[in-house]
């Protein structure tokens, strides 16, 4: 490999590491606004975007064959559904088959 297309090959990752640490700055200051939406936005919109640029470059997404992203997509969709479905249960205190039963203390038996 010549030294052009060394240098060529670092400056791509250089720049992908540029634009995560201003994401990462702009995620950081974002909640500092106070504003609840801006909060969300930088948190989550961001986030997923610092998700893309580490899976397509440095996981070499962007080069591999076209099923292997279909792949990752469709684990990352079968993970939003699962968690879709048993969030409700998970989150929620109560429902119709929720018991809290006290648990029983050692303190008058003796083993």
């Amino acid at each position: 490999m010549n030294a052009h297309a060394q240098s060529s090959h670092t400056s791509h990752y250089v720049k992908i590491w540029a634009i995560l640490t201003v994401l990462f700055l702009i995620s950081v200051c974002g909640p500092m606004l106070g504003i609840k939406l801006v909060t969300l936005i930088t948190a989550f919109g961001i986030a997923i975007v610092k998700a893309y640029l580490v899976a397509a470059h440095f996981m070499h997404l962007n080069v591999e064959k076209k099923y292997v992203t279909y792949l990752l997509l469709a684990m990352v969709i079968f993970m939003v559904l699962l968690f879709a479905g048993t969030s409700p249960d998970v989150m929620t205190p109560g429902g119709q088959n929720w018991e809290r039963i006290p648990i029983p203390s050692d303190s008058g038996s003796t083993h």
